[in-house]
């Protein structure tokens, strides 16, 4: 699967309540959580990206609570893959549980910058930035859980193999 879109970039350690801030928890309607991703680290995100745009980050993206909510409305706000140093593991979990893809990958993480367009094969693990024309590797996902994210996630792959059953 290849993916093309426009860097978003941040730090380091960046939490689910930057990512979705606790106050909209009350909710979990994906759209109306997309409203408000992002929205305390940067205010422009949520009114400037587009669906396909790509998420980059330093390490332990995605670090705090355990909840869905944040990969839910990162996913929802159009975002179609994650690249970090390194992720926290239960929103790495949680992310192709919901069908988003996150590939590390530190040489990218350091090397691309804010607002680069980056061309990503889920199948390989290669990073090309069409900006600075250089390529990048990450660390391929396994087809297992390539599989997860063919289906939309956890739940409609499930869905997919009984049906297959019959």
């Amino acid at each position: 699967m290849i993916l093309e879109g426009r860097i978003w970039k941040f730090g380091a350690d960046v939490d689910t309540d930057a990512i979705i801030p606790a106050r909209y928890l009350n909710q979990s309607d994906p759209k109306e959580l997309a409203k408000h991703a992002m929205e305390d680290e940067r205010p422009e995100f949520i009114k400037d990206v587009k669906k396909g745009d790509i998420l980059l980050a330093d390490k332990n993206f995605g670090c705090g609570s355990s909840r869905e909510h944040a990969p839910l409305a990162l996913k929802a706000a159009g975002i179609s893959c994650i690249i970090a140093k390194s992720f926290a593991r239960i929103f790495f979990r949680n992310s192709f549980n919901l069908g988003l893809p996150l590939l590390e990958s530190p040489e990218a993480s350091e090397a691309i910058k804010d607002g680069d367009r980056v061309r990503v094969d889920l199948d390989t693990g290669e990073i090309f930035n069409l900006t600075q024309r250089k390529k990048f590797s990450a660390t391929p996902i396994p087809a297992f859980m390539q599989a997860l994210l063919k289906d939309g996630g956890l739940i409609p792959h499930l869905r997919n193999k009984r049906k297959k059953r019959g």
